[in-house]
């Protein structure tokens, strides 16, 4: 049994948990989750948490009742505080601007980049560089902040590019001349 998916999670006040065959959802003040759980667990509620049990004795059985208890508590997280990745542009002209679901990104290519946010991501862009991706589902919020990421990766000899706030980019150095 793993010892993550030992622990029951608490349901705090204002959060809904239902559970219907191995679908599990999850509706509070910012949203709404769902999730179906189709492996080797059990979910219930009991007494005001959500308790898992596995019902086999494999590795797979035990890393698959350890992952699906990070799941459902980051569902109860989600709906509560939510989750955010703060990211950074640097470079000399680079830049971001957000238009209603669309970002536009001018990152020294011949064109500006367009970018549609998908349903339930916000993002806030501070002084055109300071990106700030939040949302319900840590998972989709991961995969904005990667996807938007990879328009410019940070090159390592004038550490231009998108990278994450307090990210460090090993620099290297130049050619010289003899």
């Amino acid at each position: 049994m793993s010892r993550i998916g030992k622990k029951p999670i608490d349901v705090p006040a204002g959060v809904d948990v239902k559970i219907d065959n191995s679908t599990v959802k999850v509706k509070g003040p910012l949203g709404e989750l769902s999730r179906e759980f189709s492996g080797p667990v059990q979910v219930k509620i009991q007494d005001k948490q959500v308790v898992l049990t596995s019902t086999e004795d494999t590795a797979f059985g035990k890393s698959y009742h350890g992952m699906a208890r990070s799941l459902i508590s980051n569902m109860i997280v989600g709906v509560t505080t939510g989750f955010f990745k703060e990211l950074e542009i640097q470079g000399v002209g680079f830049k971001a601007a957000l238009a209603g679901k669309k970002a536009t990104f001018s990152l020294g290519y011949s064109r500006p980049i367009d970018y549609d946010l998908p349903d339930g991501i916000k993002m806030t862009i501070d002084q055109g560089t300071m990106l700030k991706i939040s949302g319900v589902d840590n998972q989709k919020v991961g995969e904005v902040a990667a996807h938007v990421r990879s328009f410019f990766p940070v090159e390592p000899y004038k550490g231009k590019g998108i990278r994450y706030k307090n990210e460090h980019v090993r620099r290297k150095v130049g050619k010289t001349v003899a």
